[in-house]
């Protein structure tokens, strides 16, 4: 079953939302203790990802076209409408359903682990990358519900899509694209998710506050620009 680690890693994020929002009244001061432990944790994540790619100089380019083109979309803007509207239709006092739902989203969506999990899935229906990432998701969705609220439990569904449209779709990418540019895409994707990793782990800890989700065009881009050196090489 391709999308099996998929619907296995949404399932976590829901499950450990649910936990963390019946754990609601832990101390403030262990919630903002374990948040800037997970905020420390991700920047390391983030640069140990980043330090993946092999061309630094398109990872740059990428990621700057990718902010023209996010901020020239708004992403960041309609995550936090889309996330506002949940947010009165549920009726819901307490907890920051918009903020919740984009900084789970972000962190559960943009990472190595999401795109060559997916991509296991659908090429050698190996779902172990998924499972792990499922484990923890789960756990970091307990602290950011906990501290969030039930939005971090509607990030399981743009988590679903995003990863199970990869995993579909891999099945097909064998037949046109080489395994050498297949790597070389999933090692520049890397070193590109990873800076937005970091910048993730920047905005849990309150350092400088950065439109991540405006960047997300980067990694098409990146794509795009592995795809043209491949072809002048």
């Amino acid at each position: 079953m391709v999308l099996l680690g998929t619907i296995v890693n949404g399932l976590a994020i829901v499950i450990g939302a649910y936990i963390g929002m019946k754990l609601q009244r832990i101390p403030e001061n262990m919630k903002e203790t374990v948040m800037k432990a997970i905020g420390l944790a991700v920047i390391v994540l983030g640069i140990s990802m980043a330090l993946e790619g092999q061309q630094f100089l398109l990872v740059i380019f990428s990621l700057a076209l990718g902010g023209i083109l996010g901020e020239r979309m708004n992403l960041e803007g309609r995550l936090n409408e889309l996330g506002s509207m949940m947010e009165r239709k549920m009726k819901k006092s307490s907890g920051n359903i918009a903020e919740g739902f984009v900084a789970a989203t972000l962190l559960f969506v943009v990472g190595a682990m999401a795109i060559i999990g997916a991509l296991d899935s659908g090429l050698r229906g190996d779902h172990s990358v998924l499972f792990t990432k499922s484990v923890l998701d789960g756990f970091s969705s307990i602290i950011f519900a906990a501290t969030m609220g039930v939005g971090v439990m509607f990030s399981s569904v743009p988590v679903v899509l995003y990863q199970g449209s990869i995993a579909l779709g891999a099945a097909y990418v064998v037949t046109f694209v080489p395994d050498e540019l297949l790597q070389a895409m999933i090692s520049e994707i890397t070193a590109v998710g990873g800076v937005m990793i970091l910048a993730i782990g920047l905005n849990i800890l309150g350092i400088t506050p950065v439109r991540v989700a405006n960047l997300l065009p980067a990694i098409p881009i990146a794509l795009l620009f592995v795809w043209i050196l491949s072809l002048l090489t």
